[in-house]
């Protein structure tokens, strides 16, 4: 028995209280286990207490550091809290916090990766979205528009990304940068890097930014970043300046607006020391749609808004065109949210690209996007 397989069956001997749940239930989207005696799992974007406990505070530490020891990293005394991805087969996303500065006892956070099958297609049915919209997003992919997924913790932000993803050519080479490796891409030419954090020594980290400083030096025709978190946001957003077009990437915020408020608070992050304005051009100038993604009163995950961003205006403020957003019409009887993602009557600024990537024949199934008129093409900025 491989090593891989010797730790596999100890972890889900550790973790039996809540081994069903992780292995078995497909329903289940996230485990929360606060402590031995209280666990929570996640269905259907609603979260759920399950009669599940473990024997006391030693035992579920136990599974914790055999976790630990599974993706070779420390949680001890001098290291409080660990994240860490599992490999295949099982492909978990788990984050760890203990005592004394989790109070309650050991915090485990498990993602369970959703298959790569998802697709626009399966939001759709979902109704996350509608054909109009995704029509407009295909578009924009395959038309290198440097696109950012906005939205809260569980929204929906990497199963967009994956599906947007699906879109990229198939002769591109594709970088894909991750804190946890989360992205399941389906081109033939795709290259994953996955951040790695400093060994008990303080050596041997590799951050985001350094992964970003050697793809852009890997020749890449598109680069996805699966989060930006930190001060990587300037390298991300000075390679959309530089010639990198198609550059997608998910950021947390509530809005299209606070996302780019975001980006510039992060590029500020940096060890780069710039004025405010400097980030803030930058970011109006680099980011050329923002979608924005949010899980609803009811569980259900949505688009809620799509804008275009149209760079600052004479105060310095960002200027936003605001293509979609989600009308709440009402609820029915079973408490779902009854609602729509409707085009604003406002159309593309990028309606001219289309026809210049050849993709005129997909033009009638995007309300957004300026007809011929007369026979000619459609004005709009590039």
């Amino acid at each position: 028995m491989i090593r891989s397989e010797i730790y596999g069956k100890t972890l889900r001997f550790f973790l039996a209280p809540v081994a069903d749940l992780l292995f078995e239930d497909e329903s289940v989207t996230e485990v929360l286990i606060n402590g031995p005696s209280t666990i929570y799992c996640e269905r259907g974007g609603r979260l759920e207490r399950v009669e599940r406990s473990f024997a006391d505070e030693q035992v579920l530490m136990a599974a914790v550091q055999n976790l630990a020891e599974y993706v070779h990293r420390r949680i001890d005394d001098d290291h409080h809290s660990m994240d860490a991805r599992l490999p295949e087969p099982d492909r978990f996303r788990v984050h760890v916090i203990i005592p004394p500065v989790s109070r309650q006892g050991p915090c485990v956070s498990i993602r369970k990766f959703r298959k790569s099958n998802t697709s626009l297609e399966w939001l759709i049915s979902k109704g996350a979205l509608d054909e109009d919209a995704a029509a407009y997003l295909r578009l924009m992919v395959r038309t290198h528009r440097n696109l950012i997924v906005s939205g809260g913790t569980g929204a929906g932000k990497t199963s967009l990304l994956n599906a947007l993803s699906a879109h990229l050519a198939p002769y591109e080479r594709i970088l894909v940068i991750e804190d946890s490796s989360e992205l399941q891409l389906q081109q033939p030419h795709v290259l994953y890097l996955e951040a790695r954090p400093p060994k008990p020594d303080g050596k041997g980290g590799v951050s985001i930014r350094d992964l970003f400083v050697d793809s852009l030096r890997m020749r890449p025709d598109r680069i996805v970043v699966g989060e930006v978190r930190r001060g990587e946001a300037l390298d991300m957003v000075q390679s959309m300046l530089t010639g990198h077009d198609g550059a997608m990437s998910t950021v947390h915020a509530s809005n299209p607006l606070l996302a780019l408020i975001r980006l510039e608070t992060l590029c500020l992050m940096s060890d780069t020391h710039m004025p405010v304005y400097v980030a803030r051009a930058q970011v109006a100038s680099a980011i050329q749609v923002i979608v924005q993604v949010n899980r609803f009163s009811d569980g259900s995950r949505r688009l809620s808004a799509i804008s275009e961003v149209e760079g600052l205006d004479e105060n310095e403020k960002y200027r936003l065109r605001d293509l979609y957003r989600f009308h709440v019409e009402g609820r029915e009887a079973s408490g779902q949210i009854r609602g729509r993602l409707a085009p604003t009557g406002r159309k593309s600024r990028y309606s001219r690209l289309v026809w210049e990537y050849g993709h005129d024949s997909e033009i009638g199934r995007c309300s957004v996007i300026k007809r011929t008129t007369n026979g000619k093409r459609p004005d709009g900025a590039t």
